[in-house]
């Protein structure tokens, strides 16, 4: 005989219970969300000061060498900001909420969402979607089963995801900003030394299978002699291969035959040139185009160096857009960063010469204040002076004790 009295509450007590943590924790969610507003609110952002963050994150060389990305479509090349740039955006512009969410796992399936909320401005961007377990191989998709293989393809397929929704809060002119000074990063920083492009070659050889034959194919020239344009490109496609956005067969030729410069063409035993390699009978033309071509860029570059005044190289721009059809996209490329480099630094010079003629003298109203302002404006520049900033730093230092004086 059973002594022990069922309590006839039990079960109920155990659905209280469940329903009772369910409810903490929708209170907790809410809770939270409304903390974000309210410290959005109270701290809003500063956009020049978020700005002149994002622009200072750019100047770094690990951030602008995996900050663009290259794809093709249709046939043209399009470049964008990589998701790794969209964090940095993300982070620096603040009061930005972002992330990946796996809502539910069943069936070889992962649903997901990615999601990215500016508390300040309330608007939110979010994009839900069904990653498959499998994997795309030579012979056909691949099942996945390993939890480690399965994070690791929802993490790709959502970082993708993530990076839209990031740049869909953050206003464009913003994102196009941090992509000229990552570029203008790449421009001054890239190195195509014999060990660099060493070890280019052997990335793209051991992570996708490139050969240095299929590179010089697409540069069109020997790899020693790659121009830091092309070499800067590479990168992009490096970064796009890497995020998933495209495939190798996107850039380069796959089919296994191996292209040789034709400086490299030999003739045969009766001293011609073999038929299936005629391409090279016309060396000789293409040398003197390569050299006019070669000219025309020594040329055009001394005159980006030499340009004093924002409108010369505003016509040089216009020069060059209108030299656009013409040119191979990486020298256009390189040429309108080299432009905008420029731009910059004649902006920057403009600024603090106006500064340094509009500051009173010692002792004056607002001497000392206008003085300070000089001094940030002038750090805020810095990356775009060059040379220059280490000569106005010895002139404000010098001018310093008699506008802040104790």
């Amino acid at each position: 005989m059973n002594s022990q009295v069922t309590n006839p509450f039990g079960s109920r007590n155990e659905k209280g219970q469940s329903g009772g943590v369910l409810a903490v924790e929708q209170e907790r969610a809410i809770q939270e969300v409304q903390a974000a507003l309210i410290i959005a609110k109270r701290f809003p952002r500063d956009p020049i000061a978020a700005m002149d963050k994002i622009l200072q994150a750019c100047t770094r060389e690990t951030l602008a060498d995996s900050a663009l990305y290259s794809y093709s479509r249709g046939g043209t090349e399009i470049t964008g900001p990589s998701i790794r740039l969209a964090e940095a955006l993300a982070q620096n512009w603040g009061n930005i909420q972002f992330g990946i969410r796996e809502l539910e796992q069943r069936n070889g399936v992962s649903v997901v969402e990615a999601f990215a909320w500016d508390v300040e401005t309330n608007t939110r961007q979010v994009k839900t979607f069904a990653v498959p377990h499998v994997r795309d191989t030579k012979k056909g998709k691949k099942l996945i089963t390993e939890a480690r293989d399965v994070y690791e393809i929802v993490a790709n397929q959502g970082s993708r995801r993530l990076r839209a929704c990031i740049l869909g809060v953050i206003p464009g002119d913003v994102t196009e900003a941090a992509v000229r000074q990552c570029e203008i990063t790449q421009s001054s920083t890239v190195d195509v030394s014999a060990d660099s492009i060493k070890k280019l070659l052997s990335t793209f050889l051991s992570e996708f299978g490139v050969t240095q034959a299929q590179i010089e194919k697409r540069i069109q020239r020997r790899i020693e002699s790659i121009r830091p344009a092309q070499f800067l490109q590479l990168r992009k496609i490096y970064q796009s291969l890497r995020d998933g956005m495209s495939g190798t067969e996107d850039w380069f030729d796959v089919d296994g035959t191996p292209s040789v410069p034709v400086t490299a063409i030999q003739p045969d035993n009766n001293g011609t040139i073999p038929e299936e390699k005629e391409e090279g009978k016309n060396a000789n033309d293409k040398d003197d185009k390569k050299d006019q071509s070669d000219d025309w860029y020594s040329v055009f570059i001394r005159r980006i160096s030499a340009a004093s005044a924002i409108s010369e190289t505003s016509a040089l721009r216009q020069e060059l857009e209108a030299q656009k059809l013409s040119l191979d996209i990486n020298l256009y490329s390189e040429l309108k960063g080299k432009i905008t480099k420029q731009q910059f630094r004649l902006g920057a010079v403009e600024r603090i010469e106006k500064m340094l003629k509009e500051l009173p003298q010692p002792g004056e109203p607002e001497a000392a204040s206008k003085f300070v302002s000089l001094e940030k404006a002038l750090n805020a520049v810095k990356v775009h002076l060059g040379e220059l900033y280490e000569d106005y730093s010895i002139r404000l230092t010098d001018m310093k004790p008699e506008y802040l004086t104790a």
